[in-house]
Parts: structure tokens; sequence; C-alpha cells
């Protein structure tokens, strides 16, 4: 005979996690100093739910997590509950291990697929204003982390990518890689990286439409008065510019004596690490076999100083060292072959 008195508990379904979640974040509607104990205990339930849904997507260390298709279901839920738009609009209220469960799960919840479908993606491209609201929570160094983190997931997805890319907010990206907060800073580039690196054909496709908008404001970044923001947006120049689907957005801006006149600025750089990356994008005007009059001339008149910056350039100790120098010796020859124009007029 059993003496047990209590029934294990059932598990929740995925309907019945996902309908606790949009609960617990509706209650987090608190106005006024006398329902301050009612939020704690609201933040508390929200902070229970997220961990339930966790562990129904991915075990909770002793239990092992249930079928792939409860998991599908909870993505459908949470779309069709409208759960994602509450999520965003109350990140900031949330706790931290709300949040951290909240970016576990949503990583998981963005790669489920009914037919050939993300229904999560999909439910966020039917409301792309979500993905505004992520971009502007830089502005809020409380979450500024988790929307990051956020965002960079979604950008895996090439339809998102190319909205944040086209958005009046993209440009926010600008100001937020040279907040004062460092880390925040450091987050934001990493998004604004990912935008130009992850889709080769939407940011080229990106980079063709928008071309002298995004130049424009690109060069501040490049001539910026911080050492971090100048060599990180350099290297990422390197990045994209190089890609082979922007070969022809390359090609263009290696005509232009305007950015020439910014990398051979980088070039004279107190920081060896920019002067270096900034050598990589000026062998490229040089090599370029279709210069225009403009750009000889101005290597031509500056042919004295560029010479001696090169030859006092050097990588330092590395296994890449034998092709730096040879590179070098042979923009160092296609300058010399060009100060007989110094005296041309532009």
């Amino acid at each position: 005979m059993s003496f047990s008195f209590f029934k294990p508990s059932r598990p929740k379904t995925p309907q019945e996690v996902v309908k606790a979640i949009r609960d617990s974040l509706i209650a987090l509607d608190t106005k006024t100093v006398v329902e301050v104990k009612s939020l704690e205990k609201a933040l508390e339930e929200v902070e229970k739910n997220f961990s339930s849904l966790r562990g129904m997507l991915s075990g909770d260390g002793e239990a092992e997590p249930n079928a792939a298709d409860q998991a599908v279901q909870l993505a459908l839920e949470f779309c069709k509950e409208d759960v994602i738009s509450l999520v965003i609009h109350k990140l900031h209220i949330l706790g931290w291990e709300a949040r951290k469960d909240l970016l576990h799960c949503w990583s998981i919840l963005l790669k489920q697929k009914v037919g050939e479908t993300y229904c999560f993606v999909q439910y966020v491209e039917d409301h792309f204003e979500l993905l505004d609201s992520l971009v502007v929570c830089y502005d809020n160094k409380e979450i500024a982390l988790h929307c990051g983190s956020m965002l960079r997931e979604c950008i895996k997805f090439p339809s998102l990518a190319k909205y944040i890319l086209e958005s009046a907010c993209f440009e926010l990206f600008f100001k937020f890689v040279e907040l004062p907060n460092f880390d925040v800073a450091s987050d934001a580039f990493s998004t604004f990286k990912d935008l130009l690196t992850k889709h080769d054909s939407v940011v080229s496709e990106f980079l063709t439409s928008h071309y002298s908008e995004f130049f424009d404001v690109y060069e501040r970044l490049l001539t910026s008065s911080n050492y971090v923001t100048r060599r990180q947006s350099l290297k990422l120049l390197s990045d994209f510019l190089l890609e082979t689907p922007n070969s022809h957005i390359m090609k263009k801006f290696i005509l232009e004596v305007r950015y020439l006149k910014v990398i051979m600025t980088l070039l004279k750089d107190s920081s060896k690490n920019i002067q270096i990356s900034a050598f990589h994008i000026f062998k490229i005007f040089v090599a370029n076999p279709n210069k225009p009059q403009e750009v000889k001339i101005i290597l031509a008149r500056n042919h004295e100083k560029l010479l001696e910056l090169l030859h006092n350039l050097s990588p330092g100790k590395g296994s890449e060292d034998d092709q730096f120098e040879e590179e070098k010796e042979l923009i160092i020859e296609e300058i010399q072959k060009m100060s007989s124009l110094q005296n041309l007029k532009l």
C-alpha cells in the first residue's frame, strides 16, 4: 500500500508555459508605490516562468529537455499570444536571472521551423518595429548588452539584417559605437560588424544603394579622436570592402581622392596597428591600374612623405613579415614611378 499523499505534478504544456509568461509580464504594469510589493511578486513570477521555459527547451540539469516538437509549439505560442512583443517592451523591468534565461531561450526559439518557415522570425518580420526597439535599447546601459545579444541572434537571418541596414535606426550605430561606456560601445560595434559582414549579398545590395550616405558617416569613424573607434572601423572597412560581392564598391571607393586622403592620414597615426591596417587599404589605391588623374597627382605630390613612412613601416615579428615586405616594396616602386607627376594640376 502506498502512503504517498502527493501526486507528482503534471508537466506543463507549451501553451500553459507561454500563457503563464504572458500573464506574469502583463502583471508588471505597476504604476503606484503602493503596488511595489505586487511588482516584486510579479517579477518573481516572471523569473520562475522563464526558468520553466528554459527547462522545457534545454533541460534543468536533472531532467532532459522535452521533444523538439514542443520547442516548435513554444515558438508558435509565443507568436500567437504576442509574447515576443511583450518581452521586448518589458525587458527593462526584468531581473537579471529572467534576462539571462530569456537570452538563452531567444536563440533557440528563433531557430524553430514549421515546414520551411521560421515562425519566430516570421513574427518579427511582421512586426519589424520590434527590431527598432532593440536597437534603441543601446541608449539604456542597464539592458544594452542583453538587447545586443538578442539583435545579433536576429541578424543571423538575412531578412532581419536587411531590415536593420535599411531602417532609419541603422544610423544610430554610428553614435552607439562611440558611447562613453566601453562595454556598451564594444557590444554595439560587434552588432554593427555583424550587420556589415554576415550576409554578403544583403550587404552588397545595401552598399550599392546607399554608397554615398553610408561612407559619408563612416568617414567620421575613421577620423574619430577615439583610438578604439579608428582601429575597429579601419579593420572592419577592410573586412567588408575586400569581400568578393563588394568588389564593385571597393573599385568605386579607391577612385575617390577624399578617401585616399583619409587613409593617408591614418598611415601617419601614432598607433602602429592603425598604420598597418591603413597600409592594407592604401596599397589598393596605389596598385589600382586605373587610378584617376586626381589620385595619381595626390600620390605624386606626397611621394617623399609616403616613401619615408613606408620605409619605416614594419609589422613586427610574425609569419606574414615576408609577404608584407614584398607588398611594401611593390607599393614603394609604384609611388616612385609617379613622382614625376607632382607638378601636374588637378
